[in-house]
């Protein structure tokens, strides 16, 4: 069984598969963090029906009119995000080879599932403010816990097939973004209540969440998948099995028996996570320092800088929600999506981790910016264009960047190790996401 012999992806189907499962991944956390505004608001008493007050309360400089729960509740989300995020993916690393990968995978997204239909159902539901901010602070963790264990499993099941189907998963989340800010947008345009347009961001969550069980489901049908699965499984490759049956054929039965022992121990290799980590250091940490400069920025810093261009069309309104999340996502999204094409630096050139360590120069560019308020550094990029070029190279590099990593990485590693280096590297993914947001705080309080 060679390359040369591997069936063609019929239609792309399993490349479109795997695009709608990286969707599936980020859409549930993008939704919920889209949905921020109906969150808080049913922190209040009474809660506030309008898209558009909101906006007008929470833009209010130097007044903080939010009572505790609502002034805390994205420090807390972000807490009970990460941190569930990092612990789940940091143990799917070691779990993952005693836990069936079907189980992982289906058994994830249908708990996600679960948990967003009650989240449609309690919108329409009265609570205590209290009670609403603990039970939605548990539907984070579950998310997050889960959706670490999917990702993990899915990058792992991506490294046992050739390196560009790495893309579509990578693809696949950054669009995920992106819809969700272009929802934002359009709830902002369209001044709807609070509540019917979280239940249409919710139910909308659940489709494509359905449809990405569906479609994994139908994946092990298919006969580009199988090749490739049945081919990692099979250890030694089939020459190496063909001399060792022409072997067995000149040996004596009592000289067989050892060595068919011997076979299956090669045909199930021990793997060994920190050799694994000895071949791909340097791409797992590569991902985690493209995401902890990223996240360290975006939003924290990213979402204060205020436009300084009047306009009397409502630009001020929309300048965040455009320049700053649909723009972010839409080239992070292209980003990811160039590496289906072109995969340049090599998997083995300098050039990649030189231009990883490049992307900290965005910080105190961003930093210089006009960021408000502030009480240290000076304005030294006030008009909104350089913020829009900032950005434009900021999400492009961190998506394309990120993207050649994480199809990099288990393809330094054997086949049978594939797996194994795929959930290394998810793993370094959150542990960067999650340095990013302890950092932030950091990078927000110098300005």
């Amino acid at each position: 069984m060679t390359a040369i012999n591997a069936p063609q992806d019929k239609y792309n189907a399993v490349w479109i598969i795997f695009f709608i499962l990286g969707l599936g991944t980020l859409l549930p956390w993008n939704f919920f963090m889209t949905a921020t505004m109906y969150f808080t608001s049913r922190l209040k008493d009474p809660p506030t029906p309008l898209f558009t007050n909101v906006t007008a309360n929470s833009s209010m400089e130097g007044v903080d009119t939010r009572n505790v729960l609502e002034s805390k509740f994205n420090n807390v989300m972000t807490l009970c995000a990460m941190v569930p995020l990092l612990i789940f993916t940091c143990l799917n690393s070691f779990i993952h080879q005693r836990i069936p990968q079907k189980l992982r995978i289906s058994g994830s997204l249908t708990v996600i599932l679960v948990v967003f239909l009650l989240t449609a159902v309690f919108v329409k539901v009265d609570m205590a403010p209290m009670t609403f901010f603990t039970v939605t602070m548990i539907k984070i963790i579950c998310i997050n816990s889960f959706g670490a264990i999917l990702q993990g499993s899915l990058f792992g099941l991506a490294g046992m097939l050739p390196a560009s189907y790495t893309t579509p998963i990578m693809s696949g989340q950054g669009l995920a973004g992106a819809f969700a800010a272009f929802s934002m947008i359009c709830a902002l345009a369209s001044g709807s209540a609070l509540q019917d347009s979280a239940f249409g961001y919710f139910i909308t969550a659940c489709v494509v969440i359905f449809l990405a069980i569906m479609s994994y489901l139908a994946l092990p049908r298919m006969e580009f998948f199988q090749y490739y699965t049945e081919s990692n499984r099979s250890r030694p490759s089939d020459d190496d099995e063909e001399n060792k049956m022409d072997f067995l054929k000149n040996e004596s039965p009592a000289e067989k028996r050892p060595v068919v022992s011997l076979m299956e121990d090669e045909a199930k290799p021990s793997v060994s996570v920190v050799n694994i980590f000895k071949q791909i250091w340097v791409m797992a940490l590569s991902v985690c320092f493209i995401f902890t400069v990223t996240i360290g920025t975006f939003p924290a810093v990213t979402v204060e800088v205020m436009s300084t261009v009047a306009n009397g069309g409502g630009w001020d309104k929309y300048f965040i929600p455009v320049s700053c999340f649909l723009l972010f996502n839409v080239m992070d999204w292209a980003g990811r999506s160039l590496t289906a094409v072109c995969m340049w630096p090599g998997k083995d050139s300098l050039w990649l981790p030189v231009l990883v360590a490049l992307r900290v120069v965005f910080i105190p560019l961003f930093m210089l910016c006009n960021v408000q308020p502030r009480n240290y550094l000076p304005v030294l990029f006030s008009h909104d264009a350089w913020y829009i070029i900032f950005m434009i190279f900021f999400s492009f590099s961190n998506g394309y960047l990120a993207s050649l990593c994480m199809c990099f990485g288990p393809k330094k590693v054997p086949p049978h190790e594939a797996e194994t280096a795929g959930a290394i590297m998810a793993f370094f993914l959150s542990l960067g996401l999650a340095l990013g947001a302890a950092i932030s705080f950091a990078f927000r309080a110098m300005i």
